[in-house]
């Protein structure tokens, strides 16, 4: 069945438009940037440099979004939701569209400028990587099973890294490896949600997204098993990590020991696990085509992050008050 073309432009583009395009919600995958300054305990010394690398990451991500919807305007045209984005739709001309990509680039370059002379390099180097990555993904990834979410999960672990090299800390391979993982549980449920919500035609599904001609429902549900479980022992294992270098008795004022004597920011697995999970069953149940939008609809995982956040915010801020310096 031959492609349309991209839809003929209805009316003139407004600013509401071009806003729409540059996707300001995914910029909440900039909170990656913030884990290694958070977990190094340094994101108070270095927030002018760490916020660089956040809008560093935010541009250069926006402009790849652009990028990505001019080559897959076909493809949106024939999606139920995303035939409705500014592109696809034919609200934004082709032309306007590869401007505001290249806008978006240069601000990228001038956030990293925020960052300290002697880590810029090393975050505008991170973001160039990302932005090579990202487009490799559009032009040729996102066709080739199991490499498509790899490329996609190493978009995370730049992020991360980018906020480690702004803030001056040195992040772990358990922080990475964790990092990793959760992006790749996050690809491969999105890749299952999509088959969920389109079961009804899996043609559709195929010419949305290719690989789905190779991917089934139950490689996914595998995969999406795997990614989860990865994520939980890595994240577990850097948990120990942290008893290491810090102690026992991490995130106790004043250095006081917990009454068992065991690391408290284990706590924080509990959340973890449940929110993890809850996203499986949510996935498995088709209701979302896209997990990152249970961040902002579903309470239950909502509720998870919150306490997660809040649990490893009050930890790790008792150990700064306990005049710890900063490691990753």
């Amino acid at each position: 069945m031959p492609m349309p073309d991209q839809a003929k432009p209805t009316s003139q583009a407004t600013p509401a438009d071009f806003l729409r395009l540059a996707r300001p919600t995914q910029w909440g995958k900039g909170a990656f940037v913030l884990i290694g300054p958070i977990y190094g305990l340094a994101l108070l010394d270095s927030w002018v440099s760490v916020l660089g690398a956040f809008l560093a990451f935010g541009f250069a991500s926006s402009g790849c979004y652009v990028v990505n919807d001019i080559a897959d305007r076909h493809a949106d045209a024939l999606h139920p939701r995303k035939r409705r984005r500014p592109i696809a739709s034919g609200k934004i001309a082709l032309g306007p569209a590869r401007l505001f990509a290249v806008v978006l680039m240069v601000a990228a370059v001038g956030a990293c400028f925020l960052v300290d002379d002697s880590r810029r390099w090393w975050v505008l180097g991170l973001t160039a990587l990302y932005t090579l990555n990202v487009l490799a993904y559009s032009g040729f990834m996102k066709r080739v099973v199991i490499l498509d979410v790899i490329s996609l999960s190493a978009g995370f672990v730049l992020r991360v890294m980018a906020g480690c090299a702004a803030a001056g800390v040195a992040p772990s391979t358990w922080l990475l490896n964790s990092t990793f993982f959760l992006a790749m549980f996050l690809a491969l449920g999105k890749r299952l949600a999509e088959r969920r919500t389109m079961e009804e035609n899996a043609a559709d599904a195929t010419q949305i997204r290719g690989v789905h001609s190779v991917y089934t429902d139950d490689l996914l549900r595998m995969a999406v098993v795997m990614t989860a479980v990865g994520t939980l022992v890595t994240y577990a294992g850097y948990v120990e990590q942290q008893q290491d270098i810090y102690g026992p008795a991490i995130g106790t004022v004043a250095s006081g020991a917990s009454p068992w004597g065991f690391n408290l920011l284990w706590l924080t697995i509990l959340p973890a696990t449940f929110g993890l999970l809850r996203c499986i069953v949510l996935l498995e149940q088709g209701k979302y085509d896209d997990p990152t939008e249970l961040a902002v609809r579903d309470r239950g995982v909502q509720v998870a992050g919150v306490v997660f956040v809040l649990l490893s915010l009050g930890l790790l801020i008792a150990e700064k008050l306990d005049a710890i310096g900063p490691g990753v």
